[in-house]
């Protein structure tokens, strides 16, 4: 298990780094220097914490095939915007598009980290967090911590991490693509809590209870 998620983590590090470097033409994009070093330091930390504390959720991290077919349309599309995401921050610095003060850009790591945070709250809370839409035997509505607030905080975490990024990475015009991206986490939600509905005891009772969606008081 160590060595897989080591393996993981270490092809996870040089394809961002390919990614951001690669198209910015140069490791002086100090943005991306630090964007990574937000992302991968805190990553590494809770890596340890679960494979010391609840390693089936890191089993449950690492599964990737979708078996809903309307979600394997929804991934699909989200990889393919994603990319064209990521290699337009360097882009933007290669060619100086964009002139974003660094008080703004650390600001927006800053949100990026404590984003990171919120979602390992959220992965603490729910040791069923899987990276795919699925119910498993024995699983359990999870209605403490984060998931009091809104039914699908770790979208909220992930949605937050999105809309800062373009500015962690010093690029405005990074924010054409990225803007769109949470947009795609509403019908993989919806998807998502007619699965939940349909095969987790307990959960529609918990949707009743706990009213919003993403974001509280509004959805």
């Amino acid at each position: 298990m160590k060595g897989k998620m080591a393996l993981r983590l270490g092809i996870g590090i040089v394809a961002v780094v390919l990614v951001l470097f690669a198209p910015a033409g140069s490791f002086d994009y100090w943005e991306a220097r630090v964007y990574c070093a937000v992302i991968f330091v805190p990553m590494t930390f809770v890596i340890a914490y679960f494979l010391k504390n609840d390693p089936a959720l890191l089993e449950r991290r690492m599964r990737f095939k979708e078996k809903e077919t309307e979600q394997k349309a929804i991934v699909k599309v989200i990889n393919i915007i994603f990319l064209a995401a990521f290699l337009l921050p360097g882009l933007d610095y290669r060619f100086g598009w964009s002139d974003v003060p660094p008080t703004i850009v650390l600001a927006a790591n800053a949100v990026v980290f404590l984003a990171y945070v919120f979602v390992f709250l959220v992965m603490r809370e729910n040791s069923y967090a899987s990276r795919i839409i699925e119910v498993e035997k024995g699983q359990k509505v999870i209605s403490t911590g984060p998931y009091a607030i809104v039914r699908h905080p770790m979208y909220l975490g992930m949605a937050l991490m999105l809309l800062a990024t373009p500015a962690a990475l010093g690029s405005y015009w990074a924010y054409t693509v990225f803007l769109p991206l949470p947009l795609f986490i509403v019908p993989r939600l919806l998807n998502e809590e007619k699965v939940l509905l349909k095969g987790l005891p307990g959960y529609r009772e918990y949707c009743e209870k706990t009213r919003y969606r993403l974001i509280p008081r509004i959805w």
